[in-house]
């Protein structure tokens, strides 16, 4: 019995010693940051991890439904990668699958972007009080600051309407505004308005942007270095209507105001070793090229999206008024494919495209966006769909300097710098040897672009779409040059758009269009140009119009946001029904109408 005692005696004080030692142990098992390159690696991960492309891809011009009628044939049967792409393509509330390139992945993804950055503002406060300020510190603060600034300005793009001026945005509701870490259990936040949103991420990006410092990264494209920053802050400043910041931002990215910028254009088209998609995008994508300024991996199925055969793609007059439409340089350069009789004009260096499935109702994409696996088991075959953004580049930068300059008053600085872009894409043995591209000139922009518009305008009357039936959808002029309404948008005192400087910035929106194809891009120049234009949908032809200032131009808030206490967006009572188009499939129009 004694040693029965004793054992057990021992065995409670062994029980006692161990929960002491636990009992010992901090609860908290999170790293604490102690040092400034316990920052600068922390910053590593404060990059947005998911893909805006596919829900605004879908939402543009860009993109058509494959099951709708064609006289070029039609598919009832194709179906979408998940319900999601046939929310997004009708401007409806996309709620049915949260996952990947979902608004609600986004959502998340940008504000763990914005907590990570508010960790890391938070220690570089304290270590300011403790009297640290060194220059590395400093960095690692500007990078933080425009990080948290571009996460908020990519989530009001996406979930807020367009910017209106500093008096019209405070009449729409903004995005929450995170500046410090939660200390708390589900914190209450209020969206604001517009006008606050926009009024917070300049004070951030303006804080951050002089503090930036590429030394003190080991792979400066993965980072906002000064040139990535200085694009974004030009962006930002452009869907102000802040000309004056923009051609200073875009002046100190490529080195001075009578920098040569060419050196900062893509030479893909002159590649003639890239023989598969895949390839095109590896090298698209590489670090090593002056051109990327900022390159962010995330998480993301778009490619799986559209292809192959998915019911909405690139096709039809998505295709024809972008990547396989004529433009002012290359209108001369026509093709035919002699299986279905077509005819087209196409700018030579976009002959990199790739379809699946036969070409009447097939789902067209470029090289440029191609996805990267992560395999995670390769026997079971599993693992992570990749695709890395090139989200800020020198060809953005030089577009938005265009622009800045022609409502500077500046049209022949502005036409130089298009001109730039156009001879860019002129370096290809496909281009070289062909002797139907033009020479770029300030007149020959002008008549293409007041040619293309004023054919949009007479063939969407009415009673001219009647005639023309399904060959509107068709037409190679009818999605190049859409009425502009960015007056309307954004009013300005200063700025306007007039006839005599709108076949320029008709240019702008039609390179823009071509320079951002595929990544999403083109979504907040519709929102911002008030661009126009429809959907048909089904096998019935249902028409949807997207209107200028339509409320369905922000996406709505992801239900378990709005679950959570913040107000959703009205996009009520929203839906425009247009008479279906008739199908004559007699009917033959001639190339030049």
């Amino acid at each position: 019995m004694k040693l029965r005692y004793l054992i057990m005696a021992g065995v409670a004080l062994l029980a006692l010693s161990s929960c002491s030692d636990f009992l010992d142990k901090p609860s908290d098992t999170r790293v604490t940051l102690t040092n400034t390159e316990q920052l600068r690696m922390l910053m590593t991960s404060a990059y947005p991890s998911y893909n805006y492309a596919l829900i605004c891809e879908l939402s543009t011009d860009n993109f058509i439904d494959n099951n709708s009628p064609s006289i070029d044939g039609v598919r009832y049967n194709l179906q979408p990668d998940n319900r999601n792409d046939d929310e997004a393509f009708a401007w409806e509330d996309i709620r049915s699958v949260s996952d990947s390139d979902s608004p609600s992945d986004l959502w998340e993804g940008y504000y763990n972007s914005i907590a990570t950055c508010n960790a890391v503002l938070e220690k570089v406060e304290e270590f300011e009080a403790n009297g640290e300020n060194s220059a590395k510190l400093q960095a690692v603060k500007g990078e933080a600051l425009v990080t948290r600034a571009y996460s908020h300005f990519m989530l009001a793009n996406l979930f807020c309407m367009p910017y209106r001026g500093p008096e019209l945005s405070k009449q729409y509701p903004g995005i929450p505004y995170i500046t410090k870490p939660e200390t708390t259990v589900k914190p209450h936040y209020e969206r604001g308005t517009l006008a606050e949103t926009y009024d917070n991420i300049q004070r951030d990006l303006e804080e951050g942007l002089p503090l930036i410092d590429d030394g003190i990264y080991e792979v400066p494209k993965y980072h906002f270095n000064k040139q990535a920053a200085n694009t974004f802050a030009s962006r930002f400043y452009l869907y102000k209507r802040d000309y004056e910041k923009v051609l200073e931002c875009t002046n100190t990215v490529f080195g001075g105001a009578d920098a040569d910028p060419s050196p900062y254009m893509t030479d893909i088209w002159a590649q003639t070793n890239l023989n598969y998609a895949d390839e095109y995008n590896r090298y698209y994508v590489n670090s090593a090229h002056a051109r990327n300024f900022l390159l962010i991996p995330t998480y993301s199925r778009y490619q799986r999206h559209i292809r192959p055969n998915k019911r909405y793609g690139i096709n039809r007059n998505g295709l024809r008024g972008s990547v396989r439409g004529p433009g002012p340089t290359w209108e001369r350069c026509r093709y035919q494919n002699s299986q279905l009789g077509w005819t087209w004009a196409m700018h030579p260096c976009f002959m990199a495209m790739w379809v699946n499935g036969s070409q009447e109702y097939g789902v067209w994409w470029a090289g440029t966006a191609g996805e990267q696996f992560e395999y995670t088991d390769k026997i079971a075959g599993i693992g992570y769909a990749h695709q890395v953004l090139a989200e800020f580049t020198g060809e953005e930068a030089l577009l938005n300097r265009a622009e800045a300059k022609l409502f500077l008053g500046d049209i022949d600085g502005c036409i130089a710098d298009l001109g730039v872009w156009d001879d860019a894409h002129r370096h290809n043995p496909n281009v070289d040897a062909d002797g139907r591209m033009d020479p770029w000139s300030k007149e020959i922009v002008w008549n293409f672009y007041t040619k293309a518009e004023e054919k949009y305008l007479r063939n969407t009357r009415p009673e001219r779409r009647e005639i023309l039936g399904a060959k509107y959808n068709d037409s190679i002029y009818f999605e190049i040059a859409k009425p502009l309404h960015i007056d309307e948008v954004c009013p300005s005192a200063r700025f306007h758009n007039s006839p005599e400087i709108n076949p320029y910035l008709q240019c702008i929106q039609h390179f823009r269009r071509f320079e951002f194809f595929q990544r999403g891009l083109r979504w907040f120049d519709i929102k911002r140009f008030g661009i126009s234009y429809s959907h048909v949908i089904g096998k019935d032809a249902r028409v949807e119009t997207l209107k200028v200032l339509d409320p369905r131009l922000a996406f709505q808030i992801p239900n378990e946001i709005i679950a959570a206490g913040i107000d959703p967006n009205d996009r009520l009572n929203l839906q425009t029904i247009m008479p279906a188009p008739k199908i004559r499939k007699d009917l033959a129009v001639p190339y030049n109408e």
